[in-house]
């Protein structure tokens, strides 16, 4: 099928949420190559994500959330000349109240349902907690259930999406392993253990503070600890400043990385994850070391291609191997970014994306 028509319906203008990044942004050029068109349609700038999910008053935040509206009340208008074959929505295509948006969109196509989070549990910013009662997420089986065709970033996630649709499919987050490509590191200088996250995902990497404490207290400037996305982190234990993101900084953040961490609690939630801070920093070659939770302990082999590492000393004593060992560093690196580009990679997902596209495409002709 060529000159397929996409109409993305996302939340975030282009190159800001990880999930549209990874799990759309990063297929958009074997997209092209396959004749697919992707008009995208967001509904948050940069500017109205930092008034919205920051400490800004009510009437700045209400005024973020009429215009976003407006907007996609916009982008929802029947396209006579230019009718989508299919609309893809990531996660929701609107973010408060119910499913109107998405069920105005099955009116004019099939849509495409992508989630990559237990987005069925209320989970709402600190920021936002008082505004908690216009998040609905007694949507998303709603949601489901109007989309064609449903895809889902783990089989934890596939299987709930199962209960309330018989055309669920797994994808699992990916990375262009072009972009994120592995770089030299020698054994000379420093090493650096490294974690890339953001503000509210910062609660994952607090219980991990305690082991990293006894690894710097056991080897001084030998190791050195680089936090990316939690600015306002700090912790002088360590020597450690948090770093903003940008796209252009997290490439050679995650390529100077030595050992990359993924630590997460065992919870409803986390067992949702698709593993995408341990995938990235596999793709840039870093010796990494995950919690085994969720999906985790599909994507590293223990030994082989990474770390799991559950209680405080087993994180101590995997990092504290990793710091003396050059040569482990480098084969679980190496390994490592093997396993993503075999099975975690865009190029690897690609035209199974096409695929479902395409057949969702032609339920509608």
């Amino acid at each position: 099928m060529t000159a397929l028509r996409v109409l993305f319906l996302s939340l975030q203008e282009h190159g800001r949420s990880p999930g549209q990044r990874y799990r759309v942004e990063a297929f958009e050029p074997a997209f092209r190559q396959a004749g697919i068109t992707v008009d995208e349609r967001h509904v948050l700038s940069a500017d109205d994500l930092r008034v919205f999910y920051g400490q800004s008053p009510v009437h700045a935040k209400a005024r973020v959330a009429l215009k976003a509206l407006a907007r996609r009340a916009l982008s929802l208008r029947p396209h006579l000349r230019h009718r989508p074959d299919v609309i893809f929505v990531q996660r929701e295509a609107f973010f408060l109240f119910n499913e109107w948006s998405e069920w105005l969109a099955s009116l004019q196509a099939p849509i495409v349902y992508d989630f990559d989070d237990a987005v069925w549990l209320h989970a709402v910013s600190d920021a936002n907690r008082r505004f908690a009662f216009l998040k609905n997420v007694q949507k998303i089986p709603r949601i489901v259930g109007l989309s064609h065709t449903v895809i889902a970033g783990n089989e934890y996630l596939a299987s709930w999406a199962r209960q309330h649709s018989s055309n669920v499919h797994v994808v699992p987050t990916c990375v262009d392993t072009d972009v994120w490509a592995s770089a030299p590191r020698t054994a000379d200088g420093p090493i650096t253990i490294g974690w890339s996250g953001s503000a509210s995902t910062l609660a994952h990497l607090k219980p991990l503070l305690p082991a990293l404490h006894r690894v710097k207290a056991r080897f001084g400037d030998q190791v050195r600890v680089r936090v990316m996305g939690a600015p306002d982190f700090r912790d002088e234990r360590l020597g450690a400043q948090g770093e903003a993101w940008s796209p252009t900084a997290e490439v050679p953040f995650l390529q100077s990385m030595h050992i990359g961490l993924m630590p997460l609690p065992d919870d409803e939630w986390t067992r949702g994850k698709c593993g995408l801070k341990g995938l990235t920093s596999m793709a840039c070659g870093a010796a990494t070391v995950m919690s085994p939770v969720g999906v985790n302990t599909t994507i590293v082999t223990h030994g082989e291609n990474g770390f799991l590492a559950n209680s405080e000393d087993e994180w101590v004593a995997r990092l504290s191997e990793l710091v003396e060992d050059h040569a482990l560093r480098e084969r679980l690196g190496a390994a490592g970014r093997q396993t993503v580009v075999d099975r975690y990679s865009v190029a690897r997902w690609a035209p199974t994306l096409i695929g479902l596209l395409e057949t969702a495409a032609r339920s509608r002709r």
